[in-house]
């Protein structure tokens, strides 16, 4: 009997966070029907994703080089080192750019955001803000929300290209030819490849913001509170886009 108690309390507390993130997630889209203001949206996008790009770089650059060096004698040895760059450029769009940079943003965007607003919770700020007739939600959430929906899609567009880039060194190193690799992009890639990426990039930005938020929201008193908080915001954000990257892979690319 303690362990059937064990597994419903578990059970039930994980349904009750995750309930948590969707209420949040649907409170914010309601104080979103006015437009919050620019300058802070602006400010999160710089803050957010501008700030995120030499991580992102470094990534996804060896990333593609290292798929790329698992890849080439395997294809060479075969006779198809003429597909290399399509596919490469296809794992880079489909799944590794979406899912590493998504990956990426957790461990920074996710932990700042968590860090930020569980700070000003834990000093009070955010009962001052109440105090003042302002929404907390409005102007702490939506910005965050609005500006990683925005910058993941861009983040990924750079990763794929990075990618790409470092496929494209280890593959003139093993003399296939520049024109060869661009080619097999040419004739394999379709733009689908890289549309869907973007939409699972939007889906992986409302995952950090909302999970971000939502443990900033609700953290405990103390240094010790925030430091969990930011803790739990990554650990949960990076399952979450490998849970949801399963299924939008699944409906995407079926």
């Amino acid at each position: 009997m303690f362990m059937l108690e064990a597994v419903g309390t578990a059970v039930l507390k994980v349904l009750g966070t995750w309930g948590g993130f969707i209420m949040l997630f649907f409170q914010t889209l309601s104080q979103c029907r006015r437009m919050p203001r620019i300058h802070h949206i602006l400010q999160q996008m710089a803050h957010l994703g501008v700030d995120t790009l030499p991580i992102v770089a470094l990534t996804m650059l060896f990333t593609g080089m290292v798929l790329t060096l698992q890849i080439v004698i395997e294809f060479i040895r075969f006779g198809a080192q003429s597909t290399i760059g399509g596919v490469v450029t296809i794992a880079v769009g489909r799944e590794l750019g979406p899912v590493l940079v998504g990956v990426v943003a957790a461990g920074r965007v996710g932990a700042a955001i968590t860090a930020e607003i569980s700070t000003m919770k834990v000093t009070e700020q955010i009962d001052a803000l109440k105090v003042m007739a302002t929404n907390p939600i409005r102007y702490l959430v939506a910005p965050r929300l609005l500006a990683c929906m925005l910058m993941l899609p861009l983040l990924v567009v750079f990763g794929d290209v990075v990618g790409s880039f470092g496929g494209w060194l280890v593959a003139n190193y093993y003399d296939i030819s520049s024109f060869m690799y661009k080619q097999s992009i040419g004739t394999f890639v379709i733009v689908h490849d890289f549309t869907g990426g973007l939409i699972k990039a939007v889906v992986f930005g409302i995952i950090i913001a909302v999970i971000g938020c939502y443990y900033g929201l609700n953290a405990e008193n103390g240094a010790e509170g925030v430091g969990k908080a930011a803790t739990k915001s990554v650990v949960d954000a990076i399952m979450a886009i490998f849970f949801f990257n399963c299924f939008l892979s699944a409906i995407l690319y079926r």
